[in-house]
């Protein structure tokens, strides 16, 4: 199907190129969020009428999305949650647990803006990102262990490791960097439906 592109998207193009997709992306996801219009004469004659106006909008919400991604770079979430020994958490944080912490220090942030492979199910420090305009993306952290002295030492040693030349795994993937994951798929945020790991039920209930 073609559409008609109402902003960047990443991988596709820029606002007001014409672009081929396939039928069930440009359907659940292009066209409801308004990222695109089908590219009928009528609607590209529509857009070339607005093409101005969309492009000076545009221009300012990326300003925005620019001086908040400066107020939050280098933000680092530290997420306190129950887990066994072997590191596995009883449940998981997702793209809601990232949102609310973030909105915990002010930022107002939207679940929907928030970008991880999977929810998280084990402690350790993961990037994730926050998209803030279609052309404004930033990298993040999160500290995710079972007490504040956990994460101060997880920070101690993840510091001494990128020194190293490591990078910090994207969340929900062992070796991934920010690089490889999606930006325009959204992690399903299933952390209150998700049943916890085998490993992790047996530990508590051997624990209880």
């Amino acid at each position: 199907m073609e559409v008609i592109l109402m902003e960047r998207v990443e991988k596709l193009g820029t606002l007001g190129e014409v672009v081929d997709v396939k039928t069930g992306f440009a359907r659940n996801f292009l066209l409801p969020q308004g990222k695109a219009l089908r590219a009928t004469k009528e609607n590209l004659a529509h857009f070339e009428g607005q093409r101005k106006e969309l492009e000076k909008k545009n221009a300012e919400l990326k300003s925005e999305a620019e001086k908040l991604a400066e107020k939050i770079d280098g933000t680092e979430l530290v997420v306190i949650r129950q887990a066994g020994d072997s590191g596995q958490l009883y449940g998981s944080v997702s793209v809601r647990d990232l949102a609310d912490e973030l909105n915990k220090q002010g930022h107002g942030i939207e679940r929907q803006q928030v970008r991880i492979a999977e929810p998280i199910k084990t402690i350790g420090i993961f990037a994730f990102k926050v998209v803030l305009h279609a052309e404004v993306t930033v990298t993040l952290e999160a500290n995710v262990a079972k007490s504040e002295d956990e994460a101060k030492k997880q920070r101690e040693d993840m510091e001494a490791e990128k020194k190293k030349g490591a990078k910090v795994p994207f969340a929900g993937t062992v070796e991934a960097t920010e690089e490889e994951a999606p930006i325009e798929a959204v992690a399903n945020d299933t952390a209150e439906e998700e049943a916890p790991a085998t490993e992790a039920t047996e530990e508590k209930a051997e624990n209880a």
